[in-house]
């Protein structure tokens, strides 16, 4: 991989481990609209994709519209109260970014996440680091991803080119995006998905820890 001086990440699963809130506050707005709950397995599974996907696919087959409404209504409630109670950064990952700071490698984050949760975690956690934190947008028209709106969006902003940067993810909806948007990937195998389903979708780049990316682009 030639030399980088922009890296797009994802947040879900690569930057964060967000599963527990996420099981939490989808299994509540279940539980209030009187609906069994899911298991962390299956949660994981359901993820990548935004809220609305994922509150989908947590309601039992043929839910109608406005039940839909109203348990994803519940869910943005309590994630915005709860978004932080058990998430943290995946081992290595303040190591990663402070490295890449040093190196004036310029940052951002891109996800399908709630755009509010991901500016709100992005603070807390990247408030030195990573400047450009975009999340879902498409009211605004930008489309979320797999499309590589959200993800131009923070290259005009950093004032990068998709050739001279890295796209960074966890799962089938990263590898298309950074297709999508001409750009090299990485892709993590600590995340959402397992390593052996990301190579079954052609997956060529798989680090194992995060210093392996500084690894890559650094030279």
């Amino acid at each position: 991989m030639n030399t980088k001086d922009t890296v797009i990440f994802d947040l879900d699963g690569t930057l964060l481990d967000t599963l527990d809130d996420l099981a939490g506050s989808a299994n509540y707005a279940l539980e209030q609209m009187g609906y069994p709950p899911r298991t962390r397995s299956e949660v994981r599974s359901f993820v990548g994709n935004g809220i609305a996907n994922l509150i989908t696919r947590c309601l039992p087959e043929g839910t109608d519209r406005e039940s839909f409404e109203k348990t994803l209504a519940i869910f943005k409630e309590h994630y915005g109260a709860h978004c932080n109670d058990l998430t943290r950064p995946y081992d290595g990952i303040q190591e990663l970014t402070d490295l890449l700071l040093e190196k004036n490698i310029k940052m951002a984050i891109v996800s399908n996440k709630a755009d509010f949760a991901v500016k709100e975690l992005a603070r807390i956690y990247f408030k030195g680091s990573i400047p450009v934190a975009i999340g879902e947008m498409e009211s605004q028209g930008i489309r979320k991803k797999p499309a590589p709106d959200t993800v131009f969006k923070a290259l005009e902003l950093l004032g990068s080119r998709a050739g001279d940067s890295v796209y960074v993810g966890d799962s089938e909806v990263d590898i298309k995006t950074a297709a999508n948007a001409g750009m090299d990937l990485v892709l993590c195998s600590w995340g959402f998905r397992d390593e052996e389903y990301l190579k079954s979708l052609g997956a060529k780049t798989i680090i194992h820890t995060p210093l392996e990316l500084a690894e890559r682009i650094i030279h």
